[in-house]
């Protein structure tokens, strides 16, 4: 194996479509990068992120309701988990508009920066709102027959 031509990912380059591919990735490099993919990418990821914040307020809300009104802070729980949860839902129906318009359109970049500034100050309120909840705190109730 020549030692000379291995590149970074472990590959021995010694072909012209090596070159070819080597001289095509560090035109990458330097390439622009296109905003309007970045952004999409970047609001995928918080998609995916609103969707596991979703999934466990769920499940704190379960908690919850399995606990009952007895639960000391019952009302401020649930009433969280549910601002919570209508928040992530907003979010995510401005997640899917960002995404939908083309962030190179000038007449719409105004637009998408509203829409962006709206969201980054929802999320930032979820994760308030979500301390909160944290510091209530949410256990799910121990059955009665563990208990012994």
């Amino acid at each position: 194996m020549d030692r000379e031509n291995i590149e970074l990912n472990g590959a021995a380059g010694a072909g012209s479509a090596d070159r070819e591919s080597s001289a095509y990735r560090r035109s990458r490099r330097n390439a622009p990068i296109n905003m309007n993919h970045y952004a999409n990418k970047k609001s995928a990821a918080e998609s995916m992120l609103d969707i596991a914040l979703l999934m466990a307020n769920a499940s704190q809300l379960k908690a919850v309701v399995e606990q009952g009104p007895s639960f000391s802070f019952y009302v401020p729980i649930v009433a969280l988990i549910s601002i919570s949860l209508i928040l992530q839902v907003v979010v995510g129906v401005l997640l899917i508009f960002i995404v939908k318009y083309d962030l190179n359109d000038e007449n719409r970049q105004a637009r998408l920066d509203l829409l962006n500034n709206i969201t980054t100050g929802l999320v930032f309120i979820i994760v308030v709102v979500n301390i909160f909840i944290t510091a209530f705190g949410v256990q799910k109730s121990v059955p009665q027959n563990l208990k012994q």
